[in-house]
């Protein structure tokens, strides 16, 4: 009992994360709470393998899940280096259409299906739209039912300017993740950005409550999921 004590009292080891700001531990502590250390993703945004990765954490610890990115490149190099999960190279549709614009920007991090989003960017210092891709799309409960075996534990969603829309459209009856991981905040360069509070409104009126905010990213949990751990 006395070395168990101990032992808590030492300096613990030091955990990594990939994400922007921490998301990937924070969500980890809440699977870990949930008895269920390796939950199966959806990432939607993927961007990169590793870089700002919200579920590469959970890869490392022999997960696995579907990660989409529209960007050619990303996708190529998401499929090389993680190849235990499904990586599509389609964006998320929420119209019906199936195939838009995608523009590249010098940053990949703000590649974007919105053009009015596009041209903000090229507006600051250092930015161009370096192309315009057609890119096909698939709606999000498409993509679950015939992608993801069985449905998703933990949905990251981040795609610039769109996560409302695609939010909106996830059918929670059939598909309804544990958590939610949702980028929050709008992006500027004259720090006018603003928190957009529809998000976590919508989102939270379907049964979840808000556990964390990292002013970029809101991460959310199933009220009833989180009331009944073990």
């Amino acid at each position: 009992m006395i070395r168990s004590r101990l032992k808590s009292l030492l300096p613990q080891p030091a955990r990594r994360s990939y994400a922007q700001s921490g998301e990937d531990l924070i969500v980890r502590f809440i699977f870990e709470a949930l008895r269920l250390p390796k939950p199966t993703y959806l990432d939607l945004g993927a961007h990169h393998p590793r870089h700002m990765s919200n579920t590469y954490l959970f890869y490392q610890q022999g997960s696995c899940g579907v990660c989409v990115e529209p960007d050619p490149a990303l996708y190529a190099l998401l499929k090389r280096k993680r190849p235990h999960d499904v990586c599509l190279n389609v964006g998320v549709g929420t119209s019906g259409v199936e195939q838009a614009d995608f523009y590249i920007m010098t940053s990949r991090s703000l590649n974007t299906f919105s053009r009015q989003d596009a041209e903000r960017y090229q507006s600051y210092e250092g930015q161009q739209i370096e192309r315009i891709i057609q890119v096909p799309l698939l709606p999000v409960n498409n993509l679950i039912s015939r992608y993801c075996q069985p449905a998703p534990q933990f949905i990251s969603i981040d795609v610039e300017g769109l996560d409302l829309e695609i939010v909106k459209s996830l059918d929670f009856n059939r598909f309804r993740p544990l958590v939610l991981c949702v980028e929050t905040l709008t992006y500027t360069e004259d720090r006018t950005e603003r928190k957009r509070v529809e998000i976590a409104d919508f989102v939270c009126g379907h049964g979840y409550f808000q556990y964390a905010d990292t002013y970029i990213n809101s991460i959310f949990v199933d009220q009833q999921a989180w009331a009944h751990r073990p």
